[in-house]
Parts: C-alpha cells; structure tokens; sequence
C-alpha cells in the first residue's frame, strides 16, 4: 500500500524539476494563499518562524482554550464528526467513496454496552488518556476525540498508531491491530486506513504542540522526551505528507473554533509540519518513473514510460483533496473539471508519490 511503502520523491516538473524538493516548495507557495475560515491575523505571531520556535509560537497561540465537561462531547460530535446525510462519522468504520458495514445515528446509537462491531458508538481519544494519565485538559479536548465503534474502539485500545503488515484482528473498513512493521518500532500497534492517516498524524501535531511543557511526563512509544519518538515521527511526516488535508478536517477545524476557540494549526497551515519535523527523510532515495501530467480541455492527460497503477489526488492550495481517481495504464485521460487556478496533481503508487502543479488559465 501507498503509506506502508511511501518510498518516493515528490517532485514538480514543470517550473522546477531543477534541486526543488516539491514539499519544501509546496509549503511555500500555500503560505502565500488564504486558508479556510481562520480569524484575520490568527497566526501573525507564528509568521517567519521554524522548528521549535515556531512550534512555542503555536502554542502560545493555541493554548487556554476553553475547556469542555467529557459529556457535553456526545453532544458536540453532531457537530464536529456528522457525516453528509447527518450520520456518525466513524474514521473506524467508514469506507470512502464506498459502503461501511454500519452506520450509526446520533444519540440513538450511542454507547451502551456492545460486543461486536456495529452495536453503538462511543469516545476514542485517538491519542490514548492513559498516556497522560486521564489529565485535564487533554482528557476533554476535542481535537484528540472522535465518535468510533466500540468494539473497534476497544480493539485498538491504548496501543500506538502504526503499520501492519500480518494483522492479528481486522475491522469492517480495513484498520488493523497487529505487530508493527515500520522501522523504529515492533510492537502491536492500529493501523488506521489510509483515507485518515493524514487526520491522526495532524492530530497529533496538533496534541505535541498545544502540550508541549507536559509531554516530558507522559508514558507512550511514541513519545520522547517533550516531542515524537523519532519512529513515530518519520512514520506520521509520511502519512501527513500522502494524505493531504481533506474539506472534512477543515470543516471539523471551523468547528471546534467555534467551541473551544483554538485551532489545529497543521489543517489551516500545511506547511507547519515541514517546519516543525522536518519531511520524510526517504524522499530522495529513489529515482522517479518519468511520467508528464497536464489539463487540457476538461481532462488530465497522464503519460508515463512505466505502467502507473495506484491513484490520482487533486487538491487545492489550502491542501484540501477535491477529487480521487483510480488509475491504471500508461497514457489517461481523466475527465475532471477544475475552475481557474492552481491545482497540485498526486499520483500515488506502491512505490513513490509524485506530484505536479496544474495551472488553468480559464
């Protein structure tokens, strides 16, 4: 899969197939731009900084948000997590662009009692309590907790996030429970889907930053000293970087604002990640297929050299992913319509990502 094998270089190829790494310049360039519903003048403070400068900064900004009882969550949920159609949406569960075993409603299926999958949703700290040890105000902020099956819930229990190759269990959607294979790390772990991975790392950037000066006393492997164990964090740049922010955590962000008045810094500003922890350090360690993506009258024409097979993201500047399609061949056309702008182009395969920069002029 993508994640478990993100072994590729992310490379414009028009303007700057020169030195440029594409991150470091995507970053930039979406720095330039508006982003969602963030408050004028919101991250001022945080403008021109880096590594743990920066991540203070952010702090500073994010932290003394106005803390909320654990019950009142049931509530928010309907909220922050309500799918379109206003069903529960349950990271572990959800199968997009497809059908999930279950859906749950609001209030009607809430937790209870269960025991299987599909009896009832419940809280998931997707950053595990007990690694603070049920604290305030960590234990009630929403950006770690989401509405979840139980039963899968109670799978992942207070295991790390990480990649599965030979699962133990699996759920309806595909997330596993099993011995870890990234590199740094063999313990078991829950491996989310793919279509999330973006939302948990950038969660947990937002969790490294807003509680910074109270990591050091926390007990997780993927936890060193006040930051990520260096596993950990090679492992969640990879998945930021592959599963770009999605109008769903954008929505969830504007949200939240609206209940606790602080924000996730990584869904407004992609580029922060970079920053802060660096890119995958994996990135120029192969050499690319050769492959040539344009738009041209309502279609993307891919051709390549080399079979593609994996999938072609289109996402906006603000890193929010528009369109997905499956893709298999040599030369494509995918019939898609963008509006005036630019657009980045990724194209994801089992063994790289590669991305391009679209500019439509009318």
């Amino acid at each position: 899969m993508a994640f478990q094998r993100f072994r590729g270089r992310l490379v414009l190829i028009n303007q700057i197939i020169a030195d440029m790494k594409l991150l470091k310049y995507w970053f930039i360039l979406l720095s330039v731009y508006s982003y969602g519903q963030i408050p004028a003048g919101y991250y001022d403070s945080a403008e021109g900084l880096s590594g743990q400068q920066l991540r203070a900064a952010l702090q500073e900004i994010i932290d003394d948000h106005q803390i909320q009882t654990y019950a009142s969550l049931w509530t928010y949920f309907q909220t922050t997590d309500a799918k379109p159609g206003g069903k529960v949406w349950d990271m572990y569960s959800d199968i997009p662009g497809g059908t999930p075993a279950y859906v749950y409603t609001f209030v009607v299926d809430q937790c209870g009692n269960y025991s299987s999958e599909g009896d009832c949703y419940n809280r998931e700290h997707s950053f595990p309590s007990s690694w603070f040890f049920d604290d305030a105000p960590m234990y009630t902020d929403l950006f770690h907790i989401y509405p979840t099956d139980g039963y899968v819930n109670g799978i992942r229990s207070s295991y790390p996030y990480g990649e599965v190759t030979d699962p133990i269990l699996t759920s309806t959607n595909g997330s596993k429970l099993g011995y870890c294979s990234f590199t740094g790390y063999s313990g078991i772990v829950f491996e989310p889907i793919d279509d999330y991975k973006g939302d948990f790392a950038r969660t947990y950037f937002y969790m490294m930053t807003r509680y910074m000066d109270d990591i050091e006393s926390w007990s997780s492997a993927m936890l060193s000293g006040n930051d990520l164990a260096p596993w950990a964090k090679e492992m969640l740049v990879q998945w930021d970087a592959a599963d770009p922010v999605s109008q769903k955590e954008t929505d969830r962000n504007n949200a939240i604002y609206q209940i606790q008045n602080n924000r996730n810094p990584f869904i407004d500003r992609p580029e922060f990640t970079g920053s802060i922890w660096g890119f995958p350090s994996i990135l120029s360690e192969k050499e690319l297929i050769e492959a040539k993506v344009w738009y041209s009258d309502g279609n993307i024409q891919i051709e390549s050299h080399s079979e593609l097979s994996g999938k072609l993201k289109i996402i906006n500047l603000n890193g929010i992913l528009l369109k997905e399609f499956v893709i298999n061949g040599y030369c494509m056309t995918i019939p898609v319509l963008l509006n005036k702008g630019i657009f980045i182009a990724f194209i994801e395969t089992s063994q790289e990502v590669m991305a391009y920069k679209l500019l439509i002029r009318d």
